[in-house]
């Protein structure tokens, strides 16, 4: 069972910049696409930014240009760089990883809920 831990949320201001990270244990086996997602309070689960194994990414609208996702392959961590924060970025992170689907398709509404592995999250919080 892979094992992913967030970390880095914090409560800053707009305008600010944040890097959370997710460090995987237990990450073994298949290759794995990974990704991160987030949860406003009331609100469903989105997609936010993915990265395959060749290292190729996708990002949701609200977030290109300001967010990048990246990978250490050696120590098994994906990191979310996070500029330009704004007050609607609020939310809880989550890092995720699976082992069927490309990163092309892990931000689809379809797939969220069939990805292999989760963290419990890392809370973001922005001011205006």
């Amino acid at each position: 069972q892979v094992q992913l831990v967030e970390s880095g949320g914090a409560s800053v201001q707009a305008g600010e910049s944040l890097r959370l990270s997710c460090a995987a244990s237990r990450y073994t086996g298949s290759p794995y696409s990974m990704g991160w997602f987030r949860q406003a309070p009331g609100k469903g689960r989105e997609g936010v930014a993915a990265i395959d194994r060749d290292g190729s990414t996708t990002y949701a609208d609200s977030v290109k240009g300001r967010f990048t996702i990246s990978k250490d392959n050696a120590k098994n961590i994906l990191y979310l760089q996070m500029n330009s924060l704004k007050p609607e970025d609020t939310a809880m992170y989550y890092c995720a990883a699976d082992r069927k689907y490309g990163g092309s398709r892990l931000l689809s509404p379809a797939v969220i809920p069939l990805l292999d592995y989760w963290g419990k999250g890392t809370l973001v919080t922005i001011s205006s």
